[in-house]
């Protein structure tokens, strides 16, 4: 090789080295972590818990919190400007890092992802299953909407969250009662006795949700609830959902792109009566049942067993993969969101 064409091959692979080495557009090298609280005010009666993820340039490390692991820098610096904030909503009883390696997916992205404690129904408080009947139902939409409500007018993230002449790019991502609750936000409505009605045919076939207790026991239903659809919400993902309650109608009026996933094998909210009705009653609805998964498919494996009304929320049907199912909505859902808010 002459001194010339080295000279050249030289140049050449600088110049790829260096190409690598530039972040791609949108894309973070590594997920950020803060706290964040939603204080009490006139529409917000409860402090709301938040875990921020979001896009950083700076080094992360696996952090065990709980019985999750996940890989943040925590406290790091956010980057200048995200896509958009996508709002995270876990399940009754749940916990705002149950859903860790999705939040990390969308960070690394380049979305900020609000993951909430929703305050009477968390692994720490149940209060909400004593209070009136349907509470569950209006609080859970009411407490996405506050979040949304903070980060649009707080000054270190307002700047952060990007618009466009739709306004702001917010998305909502749930499950179970989670995927009821960014559904409800984008304007599906409650009927309490669609439940008692659901109940008494099909108990048998239904028998974990029908026999869950509490002020909002089935049996006890009343008849509409008022819940109040955000219009910010832009998009929305619902992971195995909550959906037996919901109006034809109010279903049929949401606009807004939509991504159910139902869990095949799901005995806690079996798919036919929930995420299979959602998804049949919205238009141009993106359904996608995963084969062989139980209802815990979409959180992250625990690393010790967490009881549940369907078992321990750790465990999968033998040759289910939950790793690689995770992995496949790290790429799925940052995707989606990008094309709904292109639309």
């Amino acid at each position: 090789m002459t001194v010339r064409n080295r000279s050249f091959w030289l140049r050449v692979c600088f110049g790829v080295l260096a190409v690598l080495l530039v972040p791609r557009a949108g894309y973070a090298t590594e997920a950020g972590l803060r706290s964040y609280t939603v204080p009490v005010s006139a529409s917000n009666p409860e402090p709301i818990s938040v875990v921020l993820i979001y896009p950083t340039q700076a080094p992360a490390r696996d952090i065990a919190m709980g019985p999750f692991t996940l890989r943040v820098a925590i406290g790091a610096a956010p980057d200048a400007k995200t896509k958009g904030l996508i709002v995270l909503s876990h399940g009754t009883g749940g916990s705002e890092l149950g859903h860790g390696s999705l939040a990390i997916a969308l960070a690394r992205s380049g979305y900020l992802v609000a993951a909430l404690r929703h305050p009477g129904d968390n692994w720490q408080d149940r209060s909400v299953w004593q209070r009136s009947a349907g509470a569950l139902f209006t609080e859970r939409p009411r407490h996405i909407a506050n979040v949304v409500d903070a980060l649009l007018s707080d000054p270190e993230w307002k700047a952060r969250i990007a618009a466009d002449e739709k306004g702001p790019r917010v998305g909502a991502l749930g499950h179970s009662a989670g995927g009821y609750t960014v559904v409800a936000a984008a304007g599906g409505r409650v009927d309490l006795a669609l439940i008692s009605a659901h109940c008494a045919k099909e108990r048998e076939a239904d028998p974990i949700f029908c026999g869950m207790g509490g002020s909002n026991d089935p049996a006890r239903a009343v008849p509409v609830v008022e819940t109040k659809a955000d219009p910010r919400v832009r998009a929305v993902v619902a992971m195995a959902p909550l959906g037996v309650m919901f109006t034809a109608d109010s279903l049929a009026s949401i606009k807004v792109p939509t991504l159910i996933y139902a869990a095949e094998k799901d005995r806690w909210l079996v798919p036919r009566f929930h995420a299979e009705w959602i998804a049949k009653n919205i238009q141009g609805v993106a359904f996608k049942p995963v084969p062989n998964a139980w209802h815990f498919a979409f959180m992250d494996r625990p690393s010790f067993p967490i009881p549940s009304p369907d078992g321990d929320a750790a465990a999968d049907p033998p040759g289910f993969d939950r790793a690689a199912l995770l992995a496949n909505l790290a790429d799925e859902i940052p995707a989606f969101f990008d094309k709904a808010f292109d639309k």
